[in-house]
């Protein structure tokens, strides 16, 4: 059997087929349809897709954006090496994959590829952390077996030091490790 093929991840354009998506889930659907394409114009969001079948299909999304948090947010022990004014930090704000590409590890790939970007662009710009928050203890308990611990007075919403991800190298050494 051969090697599932890595996916093309590119930024999305106008030739990309956002009312063909349907993940599932409709804010992600109403999302991708409605609003991703505003928000990369207005450069409130970035957003990633994955090629299908064809380079209009999308097989899965994700975004990205910038944000910051307080270190009375995190637990004491991450807290106390932080200043206190606002750390910066990388949002990864929706990841979805469509209903007829699921099963096929497609979402860590989409996951990988995220991460890969964020540290890429930490080298030109100050990122502390990867933050998510989550819709329930489905994507929650996804995001965790790659590392995402949740703030301990928001449990939906989860942040990976990029500390843990620089200890893997240079961005293309990154490998998502599934945490037994």
């Amino acid at each position: 059997m051969a090697a599932p093929q890595t996916p093309v991840i590119e930024p999305l354009g106008r030739h990309h087929d956002r009312n063909g998506f349907s993940c599932g889930e409709p804010a992600l659907d109403e999302y991708l349809r409605q609003r991703a394409s505003q928000d990369t114009k207005r450069r409130v969001a970035q957003v990633f897709v994955a090629l299908g079948s064809s380079e209009s299909e999308i097989a899965g999304y994700y975004t990205l954006s910038a944000a910051a948090f307080r270190r009375d947010d995190l637990p004491p022990k991450l807290a106390k090496r932080l200043p206190h004014y606002p750390i910066p930090a990388a949002v990864l704000g929706r990841l979805a994959v469509s209903s007829n590409h699921q099963g096929r590890g497609l979402g860590e790939h989409l996951l990988t590829d995220a991460l890969h970007r964020v540290i890429a662009a930490s080298n030109a710009l100050a990122i502390n952390a990867v933050i998510v928050d989550v819709k329930n203890e489905a994507v929650k308990a996804f995001y965790q077996r790659y590392g995402f611990q949740p703030f301990p007075k928001q449990p939906m919403r989860l942040f990976l030091p990029l500390s843990t991800l620089a200890e893997a190298g240079t961005p293309q050494d990154v490998r998502i490790q599934i945490k037994q």
